[in-house]
């Protein structure tokens, strides 16, 4: 017994020696509410002057009196980050007490073959394997299924969007697009593109809304809008945001692809430093994943009548205008597809999202690719924030992707539903 004592002093006086004590310091994720003018001070502080990651708000401009603040500390910047809180008497509660043990369990894929089940549609996958995904998809569903090269990342990466047709040739049939993935921490998104078009490919015919949605509307699926930073993010750095463009003028790498979007961009809620969370490039569509995708909405402008970004975390649907306050001009209806959705993953999943137009809801965020859509003439744009609130944040488990989907499937198939209906008003019936 006194053998074994002494063998765990020695393996933890390293750690006794730099923190004080023999407690193991892990990387967490923490939940900190200023509630004065300098306690929001020191938190902005502590994100940019510290080996830290905000996680919410996503920059430190953001951070108020009496709004959560959640804070990824790695292990080697706890002690110092603590006592800064303790010194200013701002308290705080640990949301993730092991976030690594999370990461590991997230990267965790015994399967890459989308024949090997439904489990497939539970894990996070790798780039390579959704590349391989699509490909499968195409093979296996050839009447149904086309693959698109919308364009190329920065590094040179395939943008690749599925096409899912229905088998009904109704005339002038009208489209809706989902893009995935523009942040690349935010797995939960292209997860959620994968289980969609499954779903869809599975259930046509046999689900009353999904064949009333296909056989009025194509989809356009882009399961990975910012492939380099979705890459680096499970080689690199997990908590990985923007894309992986390099500045010349600066050190940083990326841009935020949701601010680069000619949504007035560049105003308040962006920012034009390139070390920036919200950097927004050095001009519109700079970047080649943002032109990209506007050129082939650009393109497809007059069929494209729904727009659909997922992201996460938060649990909010989202419509324009996220760069003004200013409501929409067709405010009503956008509001009564969202809270329509909203009470509808109410009702079957008892989960609250709360709804309304992201400036007013979260924000100020120019540059936006809902904005963008939106003023294209895509009247019927949104941006869904999926799971959770704050209890895994951007590291949700996947345990709980298909839940996450479900709800989210269940937006989609509400504000859909809802196009197919006005869209058709007056030129096709609609059928029961």
């Amino acid at each position: 017994m006194a053998i074994l004592l002494i063998l765990f002093v020695f393996m933890n006086l390293d750690l006794f020696v730099k923190t004080g004590h023999c407690t193991e310091t892990r990387d967490q994720v923490l939940s900190i509410t200023p509630y004065t003018q300098e306690q929001v001070e020191v938190l902005k502080n502590v994100s940019t002057q510290y080996e830290t990651a905000l996680w919410q708000p996503v920059s430190p401009v953001y951070i108020k009196e009496e709004a959560p603040v959640h804070l990824y500390v790695p292990a080697n910047s706890s002690e110092r980050v603590r006592k800064l809180l303790q010194q200013h008497g701002i308290t705080h509660e640990v949301l993730l007490a092991n976030a690594a043990e999370l990461i590991e369990i997230q990267m965790r894929n015994d399967s890459s073959d989308p024949r090997s089940g439904s489990t497939f549609y539970q894990k996070y996958h790798p780039l390579e394997d959704i590349y391989d995904w699509i490909n499968r998809i195409v093979q296996d569903n050839p009447g149904t299924v086309k693959v698109v090269l919308v364009g190329s990342s920065y590094e040179k990466r395939p943008l690749y969007a599925l096409k899912v047709l229905s088998l009904n040739n109704r005339p002038n049939k009208k489209a809706m697009w989902i893009d995935c993935g523009i942040h690349a921490r935010e797995w939960i998104s292209p997860a959620f593109c994968l289980s969609f078009v499954h779903h869809s490919l599975s259930f046509y015919q046999q689900n009353q809304d999904i064949t009333h949605i296909l056989d009025h509307m194509d989809v356009y699926v882009l399961p990975v809008l910012n492939p380099d930073g979705y890459k680096h993010t499970w080689t690199k750095n997990r908590l990985w945001r923007k894309n992986r463009s390099l500045n010349r003028s600066a050190n940083c790498i990326g841009v935020d692809l949701n601010r680069n979007f000619d949504s007035n961009w560049c105003t308040t809620g962006a920012s034009d430093d390139p070390c920036s969370e919200i950097y927004c490039g050095s001009f519109p569509e700079s970047e080649p994943e943002s032109k990209a995708v506007a050129d082939f909405l650009r393109r497809h402008k007059d069929s494209i009548h729904l727009y659909i970004s997922i992201h996460s975390y938060s649990q909010m649907l989202l419509f324009p205008y996220s760069y003004t306050t200013e409501e929409a001009e067709n405010h009503s209806d956008l509001l009564e597809m969202a809270k329509e959705a909203a009470d509808n993953i109410g009702k079957y999943y008892r989960n609250h999202y709360s709804y309304g137009p992201g400036a007013q809801t979260i924000y100020l965020a120019p540059g936006g690719s809902d904005d963008w859509a939106y003023n294209l003439g895509i009247k019927y744009s949104f941006t869904f924030e999926l799971q959770d609130r704050g209890r895994y944040g951007f590291l949700l488990p996947p345990s709980e992707i298909d839940r996450a989907c479900k709800e989210a499937l269940t937006a989609v198939k509400t504000v859909a539903l809802k196009v197919v209906k006005k869209t058709q008003a007056g030129t096709d019936a609609w059928d029961d």
